[in-house]
């Protein structure tokens, strides 16, 4: 294992990328604070501030332990996180008083398995296309591939918790592109899936559907006909949300008149504005600079990602770095989306900047696989990935070498 570490190329290590998060986390810290009030504020503040060393010190221990070790166990974190995932239908399960079992409770211990699940799944949909390699071009890797994925979706959506479900679809569906999946196999999959989709889309706006029911339902007949929402029962968080943002301005309302007790501020009305609101609370802060700010930090997450995945000296390494970045992706555009009622209300948090240690562990273990990657030494003289040519004739040789 010593002698693992020496190898390291340290000169790659991602120290632009730790800095990125270092400064959305102290962002957060700042935000939640502002979010919580004079009340609740300052617990969150530590909170954050304790999840920020959490992560460094996470990011630290990744960086050392060598990621194919790391995948070595894919099978038993797999069925870990499915058992946990499961859990929040046990007794030591918990809705948090929301209507949604999404938490389990040990001791004083609450934790959202979903989070973790999300980390899981990505270095078993890695490892499993390391094990497909030779067999992309057949649809049974994609059966396969949707067979893993079914799992954890659909425990995740008994929670219920169906953004949470929709991360993990779509982390499946770019690491299926990103892993080159032959064109043949992606085409009929896609011409299939467009006209069910339209036609899952109109079935669920249908009153007493099977897939979509209680809230769900409604939220979504709301999103699409707001004008039926006269009493605003499912869009005033969404509506007090824009309101707050668009109170903002251009340069935001902090660097007008402070941050002092008795400022008024409209995102002290939005429920939940510490966590899956918390860009309502950085739009009026902030302001549209300041949006666009830490959009840029956000945008620069996800591009050390792929980059780190161009780079990456084996197949599986890249594949893990992609589905880091698409994870941050998704998560980034729901979660902003659906606070400016571009999609329908959804609870997910923002990466690093939502209140709450399960995302934020989540999102720092991501980064520490991707700075894990970018420091392994070079392991033949091939050079690095691209999205679409990162399995090729030329590359089919690439040995994945576990050991230490």
């Amino acid at each position: 294992m010593l002698n693992r570490i020496k190898q390291y190329d340290w000169r790659n290590f991602n120290y632009s990328l730790i800095i990125v998060v270092i400064l959305l986390c102290l962002i957060s810290a700042f935000t939640v604070k502002l979010a919580g009030g004079a009340e609740d504020g300052m617990g969150f503040m530590k909170g954050q501030l304790a999840g920020m060393m959490m992560g460094l010190f996470i990011i630290a221990v990744l960086a050392l332990i060598d990621y194919h070790f790391i995948c070595r166990f894919v099978a038993v974190y797999y069925i870990f996180g499915l058992a946990l995932t499961a859990a929040t239908r046990s007794p030591i399960g918990t809705n948090l008083k929301t209507g949604a079992y999404r938490w389990i409770q040990i001791g004083g211990i609450t934790f959202q398995p979903s989070e973790l699940m999300k980390i899981i799944f990505i270095l078993t949909m890695a490892v499993l296309y390391v094990k497909l390699q030779r067999r992309l071009d057949r649809f049974s890797s994609v059966v396969i591939a949707a067979l893993v994925t079914a799992l954890p979706t659909l425990l995740i959506m008994t929670q219920p918790d169906l953004s949470s479900s929709l991360v993990v679809l779509f982390i499946m569906v770019v690491m299926m592109f990103a892993a080159g999946t032959a064109y043949r196999i992606l085409a009929p999959i896609v011409i299939v899936g467009i006209p069910i989709s339209l036609v899952l889309f109109w079935y669920i706006q249908q009153p007493g559907n099977l897939l979509m029911r209680g809230y769900h339902f409604n939220r979504i007949q709301a999103w699409l006909h707001p004008e039926t929402d006269i009493k605003q029962t499912y869009n005033w968080q969404q509506n007090l949300s824009i309101s707050a943002i668009a109170e903002g301005k251009l340069y935001g309302k902090f660097l007008q008149d402070g941050a002092g007790e008795g400022v008024s501020r409209a995102y002290n009305s939005v429920p939940v504005n510490e966590s899956d609101f918390i860009w309502c609370v950085i739009g009026e802060e902030f302001g549209f600079l300041g949006c666009c700010f830490v959009l840029l930090l956000l945008g620069l997450v996800i591009f050390k990602c792929f980059q780190t995945a161009k780079k990456a000296q084996d197949f599986l390494g890249m594949m893990i770095a992609v589905g880091v970045a698409s994870m941050y992706m998704f998560q980034i555009f729901c979660n902003i989306c659906v606070t400016t009622r571009l999609l329908p209300n959804t609870g997910l948090p923002l990466p690093f900047l939502s209140n709450g240690l399960s995302s934020m562990a989540a999102s720092m273990i991501g980064i520490g696989l991707v700075v894990n990657i970018g420091i392994q030494p070079a392991r033949s003289k091939k050079g690095g990935f691209t999205m679409r040519t990162a399995y090729s004739e030329a590359n089919r040789d690439i040995d994945i070498d576990f050991e230490l």
